[in-house]
């Protein structure tokens, strides 16, 4: 369409202003110079439009190289105007420099910027702040979104009675209360302290998307791991399963694809040092490093140690409603009962859910017991001429 040059001295600061924009920001320029122009529109109208006038297309630009500002509205031309706001005639529009325009033409009428006034100024201003959180709220999510599951470093600012925030960087981050390591004294939110998290995904919080992560979650152990052991991220030690009680303890079934590669021993390190790095991170939570097995018994037998197992019985089956149900009857000398209980059954329970098997741990002397009595039952035989067993 038809454009009537605008004379004005090309203006170079607007570009300065861009660019220190963009990189306090770390947003792109172009999202920077759509921001100013939205702001622009806003402000005329905000200024000029309302119950004034009712005027259907106002538009900005921005030169990208010059700066210069070029705030438009779009008019009809027409025979005889009828709507002032959207409607010019031939002549005015000969008059502002289109020579060849007709009836039926849309073309645009400059605006002064400067004629905005202090308002439109401060409306233009709080435009173009809202755009600018709104291309930073954007990057962050589709950055942050991309890391679910990943490990990232931040630092504390402060906590209240349920939440800790986190630096990490440009984007605000959360730690919730059941993101929280709870039941560890060494485990503290002080401010300034920098610590490792488990990025868990991105909510909206006050018009802000804001970064969720946690602390208790399981993974962050086996990220944990891949950062501290060569081994697992080069692929040849794999971590195959993950239990956990945040805080207390852990247990991790780990395999070697390379038979000359001892995978406990990888992850446990010279001296123990490889493991300790990831309690202390972890505020000396306890960490057992089991081999796994693909025979469900020897793995079972595994996962509860440091308990020593006599024998494991198991038992895979499917229910009415197509379950597979995994049970195991793993029988201890009665010296190492307790200890594959574990304190408050924490030892069974985390092997039950490290290999998946409903665990049933019992004595040996209870199972002689309950040997002795089937024997007993077995040879029971009755009497056919008086009735009585014999």
């Amino acid at each position: 369409m038809p454009r009537k040059k605008n004379e004005e001295e090309p203006k170079d600061t607007i570009v300065g202003l861009v660019k220190l924009l963009a990189e306090e920001r770390d947003i792109d320029e172009e999202e920077v110079f759509q921001a100013i122009e939205s702001g622009l529109v806003a402000a005329y109208r905000r200024e000029f439009g309302g119950n004034k006038q009712d005027i259907k297309s106002v538009n900005a630009e921005i030169d990208r190289e010059t700066g210069e500002i070029y705030v438009y509205k779009l008019a009809e031309v027409v025979d005889d105007v009828v709507d002032e706001a959207n409607e010019i005639s031939i002549e005015a529009a000969n008059e502002l420099g289109y020579e060849d325009v007709e009836v039926g033409d849309e073309i645009e009428i400059g605006i002064d910027v400067e004629d905005l006034g202090r308002l439109a100024a401060s409306a233009a201003k709080n435009a173009i702040n809202q755009k600018l959180r709104d291309a930073e709220s954007l990057k962050i999510e589709n950055e942050f979104s991309g890391k679910i599951g990943e490990i990232t470093s931040g630092t504390i600012v402060r906590k209240d009675a349920r939440n800790v925030y986190v630096n990490i960087g440009r984007a605000e981050a959360i730690v919730k209360h059941d993101g929280q390591i709870r039941n560890n004294r060494n485990e503290r939110y002080d401010q300034d302290r920098i610590m490792k998290f488990l990025v868990m995904g991105v909510e909206e919080a006050n018009g802000r998307p804001s970064v969720v992560l946690s602390r208790t979650d399981a993974r962050l152990v086996t990220k944990l791991f891949e950062l501290e052991v060569p081994e697992i991220k080069a692929g040849d030690v794999v971590i195959r399963s993950v239990a956990r009680e945040a805080g207390s303890r852990t247990k991790i079934a780990v395999y070697s694809k390379d038979p000359d590669i001892d995978a406990k021993g990888s992850c446990v390190g010279q001296r123990g040092q490889r493991v300790q790095q990831i309690m202390n991170e972890l505020a000396e939570e306890k960490i057992d490093i089991v081999d796994w097995k693909e025979d469900p018994a020897l793995f079972i037998s595994e996962a509860l140690q440091p308990a020593k197992v006599s024998r494991v019985d198991t038992e895979i089956t499917t229910n009415e409603n197509g379950e597979v149900e995994r049970y195991a009857k793993v029988i201890v000398p009665d010296q190492q009962f307790s200890l594959a209980i574990g304190k408050s059954g924490q030892n069974v329970r985390l092997a039950a859910r490290l290999t998946g098997f409903k665990i049933d741990i019992k004595k040996e002397s209870d199972e002689s017991v309950e040997a002795t009595k089937t024997l007993i039952d077995d040879f029971t035989v009755v009497d056919d001429e008086n009735g009585k067993e014999g």
